[in-house]
């Protein structure tokens, strides 16, 4: 019958530590297992665990380091060049917008808005429906005959 007073650990689960600087004969000897002399042979001492071993220390990198963005919160585009809407004019299309990138496989991030950026010339007129497009290639569009309009964009209440 179990009882408290007849419990005993499982066989092999208890073992015992090994004696340490008892000499050579006990096996751990001399140096007992910690080297030879200095900071971390001694018993209860040892570099603190943030100790990088010569390198700077993170806590003193970190004033280097410009500035702190918070990943979180931050809004993601999938980015276009005028350089990739020549490869849409050249295929005829209109109207540029979320729905036509996806359909001819331009966008990276399915969910996230479109932001039009100025490189390269644009080859010829086309209609732009996107999130964000810079000034310089509003400019360019509307140069080469097209028109660019710009969506609201709808924030996400992250915090309830």
């Amino acid at each position: 019958m179990l009882s408290l007073n007849s419990l005993k650990p499982a066989a092999g689960s208890r073992k015992k530590s090994k004696k340490l600087g008892r000499w050579n004969a006990s096996g751990k000897g001399t140096f007992c297992g910690r080297w030879m002399n200095g900071q971390n042979s001694r018993s209860g001492w040892g570099v603190p665990q943030w100790f990088e071993w010569g390198q700077t220390p993170l806590f003193r990198r970190m004033p280097k380091l410009k500035g702190f963005t918070n990943a979180r919160f931050t809004k993601k585009y999938n980015v276009l060049n005028l350089s990739d809407l020549n490869v849409l004019i050249e295929k005829k299309v209109k109207l540029v917008d979320a729905a036509t990138l996806l359909e001819h496989g331009m966008l990276r991030m399915k969910n996230a808005p479109v932001k039009v950026l100025w490189k390269w010339e644009i080859s010829g007129a086309i209609d732009v429906k996107v999130a964000k497009v810079s000034a310089t290639a509003v400019a360019a569009i509307e140069k080469a005959g097209g028109t660019v309009e710009q969506l609201e964009l709808v924030e996400e209440n992250t915090q309830d």
